[in-house]
């Protein structure tokens, strides 16, 4: 074979199997995240200096702010994500003996507070499209003791909220939205979070928006909000000798334990994190447009390829992805020869980008959920003082258990480089391409 042809074989060659890998350069700059600037530091700064980190005022304003972009009348700034749906939680009634329904396919934070609250999880199914819960799995599920439905915006996707709504209405149950993904994604032209009876969100450093480790909660509702705050931020309330806090419950049950959290714990977010949030509100409605614009333009150069399709709403729905933390591509693995996930993702990787298959771990199936005594029971959380025993086994949700093999990870653009998009996405259509090599 003369050299010119052994090197054209090469280059068709799959690098996992010997040959070049795709990618020809680093492009760092594209994906680093947060933007930090001098403003950031700057506001930073003055917290320290001024001693205020333990305070709330500022964190009042940055709450107003957050607000007003959502649209919604109330914000909650927490110590973290975590926090912000135990809160919520709580303010919805979830106590001793109820029941959260949640999808199994999320972070372990999105519901696992329930079983601190003496109620058990009751998990369902997700679309295999959205990967979000899946609304049809939902009403069979509710029970006298469910409280709430707790949905999570996956990867930035919003979910279907208004059957999700309609179910809940008709049922008299709440709907706590999970926005740590979908900070500045759109259902129908509505920010998520301000769709549901209250929200949480996480805002530590490796999400969309960031303000170091912090959280939200985001309500319309008055008396949610209240409950928020008598659960863990007491020194934000006022009443009588208890309290010089400024902020007057309207509840006034609620006002009545000012001074001592309900919850038992400090929720308070830190105020380098507030003054960190407030700059980057101001410039990220422009930072995940430019996210948005790098990630479509990904999936519009793999318009046409079998085997991976895009994970976002329909164009023209209204929907977006806001600034697609976790970015996940839907892998059909019949339309490349039945060629598994796992292997399709180690020759990606060979090519240049660390691809993984799948994304979370299906909860119903993690001993956590099955045999954990949080509360020192005896006996474990999920069955301790339920009227009936929700846990799951395996072949339960079949979608959720088969997540490996639906969908893998692309790459999380954050600025618009023609160039570099158009290498990763040859990356991808280089293995689709010689796929045959793996089988």
């Amino acid at each position: 074979m003369n050299t010119q042809l052994r090197e054209r074989t090469e280059v068709r060659k799959l690098a996992v199997n010997g040959g070049p890998p795709a990618l020809a350069a680093r492009y760092d700059a594209i994906f680093k995240w947060p933007v930090i600037t001098g403003e950031d530091e700057a506001a930073v700064l003055e917290v320290l200096r001024g001693g205020t980190m333990s305070g709330t005022a500022l964190t009042r304003v940055f709450e107003k702010e957050f607000a007003q972009w959502l649209g919604v009348k109330y914000a909650l700034g927490c110590c973290n994500g975590t926090a912000a749906m135990q809160e919520a939680m709580w303010a919805c009634g979830v106590g001793i003996g109820d029941e959260v329904i949640c999808p199994s396919m999320t972070y372990w934070a999105s519901c696992t507070a329930a079983l601190a609250l003496g109620a058990a999880v009751n998990f369902a199914d997700i679309d295999p499209e959205t990967l979000c819960i899946d609304p049809a799995d939902i009403e069979h599920r509710i029970g006298p003791s469910t409280k709430a439905i707790i949905v999570v915006h996956y990867a930035g996707y919003p979910c279907d909220m208004d059957p999700i709504m309609g179910i809940a209405r008709r049922r008299g149950v709440k709907v706590i939205e999970d926005v740590s993904h979908a900070v500045g994604s759109l259902y129908k032209g509505r920010y998520c979070g301000t769709i549901g009876d209250i929200a949480g969100m996480s805002m530590m450093a490796g999400k969309s928006f960031v303000v170091g480790e912090g959280g939200m909660v985001t309500t319309d509702n008055r008396e949610l909000y209240e409950r928020c705050m008598a659960f863990g931020h007491y020194e934000r309330i006022a009443a009588s000798r208890f309290s010089n806090a400024s902020e007057k419950l309207l509840d006034a049950g609620l006002a009545r334990y000012a001074g001592v959290p309900q919850g038992g714990v400090k929720h308070r977010m830190n105020q380098t994190c507030s003054a960190l949030g407030r700059v980057q509100l101001k410039y990220y409605p422009g930072r995940i447009a430019e996210i948005q614009q790098a990630m479509n333009y990904f999936w519009d150069q793999l318009e046409g390829y079998p085997g991976l399709h895009p994970h976002r709403p329909p164009s023209g729905s209204g929907s977006s992805m806001g600034g697609w933390y976790y970015p996940r591509g839907l892998y059909h693995a019949e339309e490349l020869n039945g060629l598994p996930c796992a292997d399709f993702c180690r020759a990606v990787t060979a090519e240049g980008f660390d691809c993984g298959s799948g994304a979370n771990f299906p909860l119903h199936l993690h001993p956590a959920f099955h045999d954990m005594d949080v509360l020192n029971a005896g006996k474990p959380s999920m069955t301790a003082f339920a009227a009936r025993d929700v846990r799951q086994g395996s072949g339960s949700l079949p979608v959720s258990e088969k997540i490996a093999e639906l969908c893998l990870g692309v790459p999380w653009f954050k600025r618009f480089d023609r160039k570099a998009i158009q290498e990763y996405a040859g990356l991808f259509k280089k293995v689709i391409e010689h796929h045959r090599e793996l089988l």
